[in-house]
């Protein structure tokens, strides 16, 4: 049985969370939290599994006491967000301080909805149950890639990343230099509205130009460009010249944006010239991506288990045999700064 704490301070919201969680047959509610203060000390006494976590509470707010549960107890957080630029940029706080993944409450209208939400609530209480626990990486201080005497021929570099991937990218991003000779394309799966926070964080921490892309522009050395949720990120070329391409085609994918769909886009317009890497996530999206480029003669990376979060989405590429190699989430840098 997966043990989990509910943390929030709307009696409705603990109780519809407790009804949709113990009616799985694998998950057991061992007890709810009023607030940030009284979720601390039931995490010290019932030591759950998972503690589902709501970011705005009186008395001690959401991002402190998670501050403090990763200080004293460590234990995987699954937050509860609302769609705000407020909400996105707490929602983003708090998984730099260690909280593994979160839900977007605001996709519902109404508290009956609230219901809606119960099969996506239950995968991530799953998948954060067996997930490793990890330092924040709010608290790595980063150091530069190593730069190689050397250079390779890769001319895009291409991320797909899924639960715990705020976190990997922050062990990347900052650590590769203003003058990185490719663009960089970053898929991370998100609710919309979500994206634009991670890219201004990325960005205030890195030497690269971190932000969403923009439909029509030229991918450019130097930036890193995340998909915008809700939309497919792909690549065509217009008068010879790469240029980005954001739509909704095919609208069946299981995610929007799909890691899948934006290499194979970026394995048709540059080939071999493609780096594609597969970070931590749930599920497969990805594989036939690496595939594509593997196909086109790139290469391919996918995050090795002992650093990933959730290890299935570099576990099912491994699997299906599409990946070069599997490095630790601290080489991925310089395997970047090797291939360019």
């Amino acid at each position: 049985m997966i043990r989990v704490l509910v943390v929030d301070d709307s009696t409705f919201v603990r109780k519809a969370l407790s009804r949709m969680l113990g009616d799985a047959p694998d998950i057991e509610v061992v007890g709810t939290a009023v607030d940030g203060q009284d979720g601390l000390e039931k995490v010290r006494t019932l030591r759950p599994d998972v503690v589902t976590l709501d970011v705005k509470m009186p008395r001690v707010d959401g991002l402190e006491a998670l501050r403090r549960i990763m200080d004293e107890c460590p234990t995987p957080v699954l937050l509860l967000s609302s769609l705000t630029s407020e909400g996105a940029d707490v929602t983003l706080r708090g998984l730099e301080l260690g909280a593994l993944d979160f839900v977007d409450k605001s996709t519902v209208q109404g508290h009956m909805n609230l219901l809606s939400l119960a099969d996506e609530l239950r995968a991530k209480v799953r998948a954060l149950a067996g997930a490793q626990r990890r330092p924040s990486a709010a608290r790595a201080a980063p150091r530069p890639a190593e730069v190689p005497p050397e250079r390779g021929t890769v001319k895009v570099v291409v991320i797909g990343t899924s639960t715990g991937g705020p976190a990997a990218l922050q062990a990347i991003i900052p650590r590769l230099p203003p003058d990185l000779p490719v663009p960089v394309l970053i898929v991370q799966h998100m609710p919309v509205g979500f994206t634009r926070s991670l890219a201004e964080r990325l960005d205030q921490k890195s030497a690269l130009v971190v932000r969403e892309a923009r439909d029509g522009e030229p991918p450019q050395p130097g930036r890193a460009l995340i998909a915008p949720a809700g939309r497919h990120l792909k690549l065509r070329r217009v008068g010879g010249e790469p240029r980005l391409w954001l739509d909704h085609e095919p609208e069946s994918a299981l995610h929007r944006p799909s890691v899948d769909v934006t290499m194979q886009s970026a394995a048709r317009v540059y080939g071999a010239g493609v780096l594609g890497i597969l970070l931590t996530g749930m599920g497969s999206d990805g594989v036939e991506g690496l595939r594509a480029i593997r196909s086109a003669g790139g290469r391919t990376l996918a995050q090795s288990e002992d650093s990933c979060v959730i290890f299935g989405m570099p576990k099912a590429a491994l699997d299906a045999g599409v990946v070069h190699r599997a490095v630790p989430l601290e080489r991925v840098p310089d395997e970047i700064l090797a291939a360019v």
